[in-house]
């Protein structure tokens, strides 16, 4: 049996999954977009049955964390959506296929769920990675500290790039 081609493609997927308050979630217009739906009408079509949808399954970003998305995606501030986003954990997305029907939502649904699923897999193996990295690191003397240490950070993410301001800066005297 062949396998049938992806309608959406899994690195899409994958890089839309956000950690927002510690939860992965996906935003609303990340999601239209892959639904082939505009924001607005996903959007109407949660608001017509929010009582599907409780804090843990969708929440609206602060205006904080509204303003940090827009820094950090580079949107301006006078285009682009004016509205608050709303984020769907793993859970509100599978609550969207009752919401959202038809044979497209259907199989982005599905493709949605099994990123979350390779996510989690990916984080439980690091997972299991560091606690035997520990468990060897008992098991032998301070010779081999360093390859431990070594090994803990090519594990670790990396981190931040300081960033230097740009733009015209008046000299501080």
């Amino acid at each position: 049996m062949g396998r049938e081609r992806s309608v959406v493609p899994a690195e899409r997927i994958e890089r839309s999954i956000l950690l927002i308050r510690g939860h992965k979630v996906i935003l609303d217009r990340d999601l239209a977009g892959m639904y082939g739906v505009t924001t607005g009408n996903l959007n109407k079509a949660v608001s017509r049955n929010l009582d599907r949808f409780p804090e843990d399954f969708m929440f609206r970003l602060t205006r904080e964390e509204f303003q940090d998305l827009k820094f950090h995606f580079g949107t301006s501030s006078w285009g682009g959506t004016r509205k608050r986003a709303r984020a769907f954990t793993e859970q509100g997305v599978a609550m969207l296929s009752s919401v959202l029907r038809g044979p497209r939502a259907a199989r982005v649904n599905i493709e949605i769920m099994r990123a979350f699923v390779r996510l989690r897999q990916m984080l439980a193996s690091n997972a299991d990675l560091a606690r035997r990295l520990g468990a060897l690191e008992k098991k032998y003397d301070a010779r081999f500290r360093v390859v431990f240490y070594a090994i803990r950070q090519l594990m670790a993410p990396p981190p931040e790039p300081k960033r230097k301001r740009i733009g015209f800066h008046a000299e501080d005297k």
